[in-house]
């Protein structure tokens, strides 16, 4: 993984010359969805089928994930406020055409539980950004699948706070 990318901040989420954002109402309130993103990264393969491996490191300040296909990442949480913001920045990665990446999950209490917004912001080569764009639909279905299955993975069972209404 030798691959360096561009060290970017939170703001890149708004100035990134490629923005893909998604967004999905669940049933289940924001703190679940936020102890799903960032207190259990080892479970993203449960919920977000693209992912084989997720696991913490440095006490969650920063991330090792491996995706379907052999691309893998190590990142550094950028932004973790409960309830509200979880993010991360790719430093470096095996996938080829990338200079800057960041990834911002946002959580907003709504009306029977919690709005999931989630931007995908990228600098890279022209490929990169054209495939990306090209690619849009596919992020967006896995994007769907992956908050429905995080929906049902964090709203049933023993111990389960989906029943407390929005803001958990």
């Amino acid at each position: 993984m030798a691959r360096r990318l561009r060290p970017v901040g939170l703001d890149f989420v708004e100035s990134a010359p490629l923005r893909l954002v998604f967004a999905r109402e669940v049933s289940v309130p924001p703190g679940a969805v936020y102890r799903a993103l960032a207190e259990d990264v080892a479970g993203w393969p449960q919920w977000f089928s693209a992912v084989t491996l997720a696991r913490p490191l440095d006490g969650g300040a920063r991330r090792e994930v491996r995706l379907k296909g052999g691309t893998r990442f190590l990142e550094t949480v950028v932004a973790a406020e409960p309830d509200a913001v979880y993010a991360y920045r790719v430093d470096q990665t095996n996938a080829p055409g990338i200079r800057a990446l960041l990834e911002e999950w946002r959580i907003e209490a709504v009306p029977g539980g919690t709005r999931v917004q989630w931007t995908f912001a990228a600098d890279g080569v022209w490929v990169f950004r054209v495939g990306l764009q090209v690619g849009r639909g596919g992020l967006g279905r896995a994007f769907r699948g992956a908050v429905a299955a995080l929906e049902r993975r964090v709203g049933v069972g023993p111990g389960s706070d989906a029943g407390a209404g929005p803001g958990g």
